[in-house]
């Protein structure tokens, strides 16, 4: 009766054993896949702000100009209005 309980309780171990194993490598590939996604996705925002970088240089010496402009016309206007 004891070599037959130790021999189950041993078989039952093994088995255990084999669906830990599964379980964990089916854990295992699923953290994997989401990794991969999250690289993925930070790639896709390094690209963007990157771009993003290279617009505002582009763009930054035109908007100074663009404002020395706008208030030089908008003191041009106001003189134009206080003058009757």
């Amino acid at each position: 009766m004891n070599a037959t309980l130790v021999q189950g309780l041993t078989i039952t171990d093994t088995a255990c054993w084999v669906a830990c194993f599964w379980w964990m490598h089916k854990i295992s590939k699923r953290q994997d896949a989401l990794l991969m996604e999250l690289r993925g996705q930070a790639n896709r925002i390094e690209e963007v702000s990157k771009a993003e970088h290279d617009l505002v240089k582009e763009i930054h010496p035109k908007v100074q100009s663009i404002e020395s402009g706008m208030s030089h016309v908008t003191a041009a206007t106001k003189a134009a209005r206080s003058s009757p």
